[in-house]
């Protein structure tokens, strides 16, 4: 089935087009959803939430892009927003110890985050990237994930992201050199 039918099928409701979509890109979707929000358990809603999202909207899906592409603008969409708010949060009750509201602050933790691609040897380096990554502005986060993780080219990115193939060209350059910063202060105090 090409993604012509698969789109017909889909906007017809029909289930067994939507779980192949659902086989086809569950992985994808949720490398994309770990990739930003470096947790597991927050990944797998997420990617629930993709697909839940897909099948109640893919009626209005005008096909101006390939339907991945679509797929994975609701991705990094509802990954960005669930961070954004988690980060509220965690801003919050921050705020609350600050005034003494301890007890009734929620317990917000950062978990060691490991990359479920990343081989056992790396873990240790993977994190560290990936605390490196995190700590870059949102758009480039999210163009170096779509880039290095998901191996999309200048061009899919730029669709996702809704910009400009240059515009995605140098937030990958400034990602760059944001992270070799980064990662020369950690590898400079490692290696002393």
């Amino acid at each position: 089935m090409n993604e012509i039918e698969l789109i017909a099928s889909l906007k017809e409701g029909n289930r067994d087009a939507f779980n192949k979509l659902v086989l086809d890109l569950k992985d994808r979707v949720f490398n994309t959803a770990i990739s930003i929000l470096q947790n597991v358990e927050d990944a797998e809603d997420i990617t629930q939430e993709v697909f839940v999202e897909v099948f109640n909207s893919v009626k209005n899906f005008k096909g101006e892009s390939k339907l991945s592409t679509w797929i994975y603008r609701i991705t990094v969409t509802k990954s960005l927003d669930f961070q954004r708010k988690k980060n509220r949060k965690k801003r919050f009750a921050f705020v609350q110890t600050l005034f003494g509201a301890e007890d009734n602050a929620p317990k917000v933790d950062t978990p060691h985050f490991y990359h479920p691609g990343v081989q056992l040897e790396n873990k240790e380096r993977a994190a560290i990237l990936y605390l490196a990554i995190d700590k870059l502005p949102e758009r480039q986060r999210t163009a170096f994930i779509l880039s290095k993780t998901e191996d999309l080219s200048y061009a899919e990115i730029a669709e996702v992201m809704e910009l400009s193939v240059s515009s995605v060209e140098s937030l990958l350059f400034r990602a760059k050199q944001n992270l070799q910063e980064y990662l020369k202060e950690y590898y400079h105090k490692n290696e002393k």
